[in-house]
């Protein structure tokens, strides 16, 4: 089975001391990883001023020794706590079927363009490596993290092309779109406003993918212009993992609901997470960690209590990213694993 693990550095020092300390304690724990049959498979790093940290962070024995050895993905999304820098590590006994692929742009690449024509770079990059190994957008890619610098404002084009690209491509409301978080993120250069990831799995066939929906609960996302699915469960051998999108407070007419208040958001939130395995036969005991995007860094201490009083088991990252829509004031996405009898 897959395993999950959260690290974050100690809110001490410089930078560096800080990325030493994490050193340490991953490559402890990646070893003890190791002598129980798992290994590294991908690692999630989330900084808090990635234009400055980004070229320290791939020169130091954290990426060179350790995590570059995997899939690596970077991105801005402050840890709270004071902490610089926290990573995702995903470890595993089993061959990986999903390949991670961070794709970001270059001042150089982008001149002028908006989030408009930024994603549909990404996109065409992305399709370039399917093509190349045979595979397509519609049955090959199950899962998207599409991080957008000032959301408010750039979300819009995002979202018109990423219809545009689907509608090209088959995946419409008749087929099926892609689990994906839309959510506030930087990739270094100063005009980059758009960078996503992409999550292949190179053998699983259209069979193997349902696609959660928690109707009771939630409207289908293309009522209100977007093309995501709410969450997919996939089928593996001896398993069944399940992606759900980031999932905010939200009925099923499309209404935020418990507007201003952070923690009823999250009740509301988790309840759609809930609904949405249990349409995969899961349960919120099979969740292996939560990622949490707040919106207001003050909210933090709301939420690091509320997780502590009803999640206490699962590990976390609270991170400050704003949400696409300005009511809401706290996102969550997961991972859930459950065994799969043949």
């Amino acid at each position: 089975m897959d395993q999950y693990h959260i690290l974050t550095d100690n809110g001490n020092g410089l930078f560096a001391n800080r990325l030493d300390t994490l050193y340490n304690e991953a490559k402890h724990y990646l070893d003890t990883e190791l002598r129980n049959g798992r290994k590294l498979c991908y690692t999630k790093v989330l900084l808090s001023d990635i234009a400055n940290q980004e070229d320290e962070l791939r020169h130091s024995p954290l990426m060179t020794r350790l995590i570059g050895q995997a899939a690596c993905t970077l991105i801005q999304q402050s840890p709270i706590g004071g902490a610089k820098v926290a990573l995702l590590l995903k470890t595993s006994d089993e061959a990986e079927p999903f390949a991670l692929h961070s794709l970001r742009l270059s001042d150089d690449e982008i001149a002028n363009f908006g989030s408009y024509v930024q994603t549909v770079m990404l996109f065409d990059k992305y399709l370039a490596l399917l093509k190349a190994e045979g595979l397509n957008l519609k049955d090959h890619c199950v899962r998207t993290w599409i991080y957008v610098r000032d959301i408010d404002t750039n979300y819009d084009g995002v979202v018109k092309a990423r219809n545009d690209i689907f509608r090209q491509h088959g995946l419409t409301v008749d087929t099926h779109f892609i689990a994906s978080t839309g959510i506030g993120g930087r990739a270094a250069g100063k005009n980059v406003c758009v960078a996503i990831d992409f999550l292949t799995a190179r053998s699983v066939r259209p069979e193997d993918k349902l696609y959660l929906k928690a109707l009771d609960h939630l409207n289908p996302t293309h009522e209100y212009g977007v093309a995501f699915e709410r969450g997919v469960r996939i089928a593996l051998p001896g398993k069944y993992e399940y992606f759900i999108s980031g999932t905010a407070s939200i009925n099923h007419l499309g209404e935020v609901i418990n507007v201003g208040n952070v923690t009823s958001q999250a009740d509301r939130l988790l309840e759609n997470i809930g609904a949405l395995l249990a349409d995969g036969g899961a349960t919120m005991a099979d969740v292996k960690y939560f990622i949490i995007y707040l919106r207001d860094l003050a909210d933090a201490p709301a939420i690091e209590a509320y997780m502590a009083g009803h999640y206490p088991d699962v590990p976390h990252i609270v991170t400050h990213a704003k949400v696409c829509r300005p009511a809401w004031l706290v996102e969550m996405e997961c991972i859930a694993e459950r065994p799969r009898r043949q």
